[in-house]
């Protein structure tokens, strides 16, 4: 973890996390939290597990650890995100309760997040598959540096390949 997006996306991951603790507590003791509810009160509590366990495993960066994180959370948000839309397109008379905007936004939120960790730990893989190391490769990537060679030169290969 030693990009600055790495440390971003795991701050907001675990931002999130904190928020949907405090979503599933309010529901759970019928507290009235700007209109969010827990989608599914069980699943809640069991997602919330889940995602402390896969933000272990994107701090240590295992690829399975951003699919178990995407596959949870498009489980449960995706749902919740086509709903909401259909409810959206389905009213005519435009008199929507400002509850539906709000856990639509919430589960746009949910998605994007996922989606983001995972294409930054597709980026990281290819990184970690094609190393720069800034102590050699100025020499080795360099051709002002190739030494010229005439007929008296010494033929040895002083660059190693």
């Amino acid at each position: 973890m030693k990009k600055f997006s790495t440390w971003m996306l795991v701050m907001f991951m675990i931002m999130f996390w904190i928020f949907r603790i405090v979503v599933a507590l309010s529901g759970e003791l019928n507290w009235d939290f700007g209109g969010l509810r827990p989608l599914n009160q069980q699943m809640e509590i069991v997602l919330l597990f889940v995602v402390l366990i896969c933000v272990i495993l994107i701090v240590k960066r295992k690829m399975i650890g951003g699919l178990i994180y995407l596959l949870a959370y498009g489980m449960y948000f995706g749902i919740d995100i086509l709903n909401n839309t259909q409810t959206l397109l389905l009213a005519v008379e435009g008199n929507i309760d400002i509850k539906v905007y709000i856990n639509l936004f919430i589960s746009i939120i949910g998605m994007i997040l996922p989606i983001a960790v995972l294409l930054d730990l597709l980026m990281d893989k290819n990184r970690k598959n094609h190393p720069k190391d800034k102590k050699t490769d100025w020499f080795y990537d360099n051709e002002q540096f190739d030494r010229k060679l005439d007929e008296r030169a010494d033929k040895n290969n002083y660059k190693t390949l």
